[in-house]
């Protein structure tokens, strides 16, 4: 499969790029911890089966010094004993936020009530921003058929600003 489309080179979509970077920056220098920003990202790119972010999170959540074991076990944290219980809410509200289609409730309270357990509405707001916007990337990738492996850590940098 061949990707329909340069996305990082066509104008209209470096433009959009730039923008959708710029909002992701609100996330980033949020109190939200970045590892957990990684996880729940790489989290929701598997559910995508979006392998350029796939590619993205598990590279930069290495760079950030994450173990190789944290990486490996997030599409089974359910079953691992690796991630904090703080990491558990935001990895389950990832994947309920991620899989409305298979909920008619979306996300549960019983999930939500652990967020909040968890997190202030900063952290909170960060989180759904976080979901919302990892989701549109994954759909943006997939629709365009943009492969994962040629990610390099920090390569988007400097679309910011």
């Amino acid at each position: 499969m061949e990707p329909r489309i340069d996305m990082l080179g066509n104008d209209v979509a470096a433009r959009f790029g730039k923008r959708f970077a710029n909002a992701s920056l609100v996330i980033h220098n949020s109190s939200l911890p970045k590892s957990t920003q990684e996880l729940v990202s790489l989290r929701a790119s598997q559910i995508n089966g979006c392998g350029w972010c796939v590619d993205m999170h598990t590279k930069e959540l290495a760079a950030a010094g994450e173990t190789p074991v944290r990486i490996n076990l997030v599409s089974a944290w359910r079953e691992s004993t690796v991630y904090t219980e703080a990491e558990q809410a935001a990895l389950a509200l990832a994947e309920e936020g991620t899989r409305l289609a298979d909920a008619h409730h979306g996300v549960s309270d019983e999930t939500w009530a652990q967020v909040r357990k968890h997190y202030d509405d900063d952290q909170i707001a960060a989180l759904v921003c976080l979901v919302a916007l990892i989701n549109a990337a994954n759909r943006m990738a997939v629709i365009a058929h943009q492969k994962g492996g040629s990610y390099e850590p920090g390569m988007f940098a400097d679309m910011v600003g």
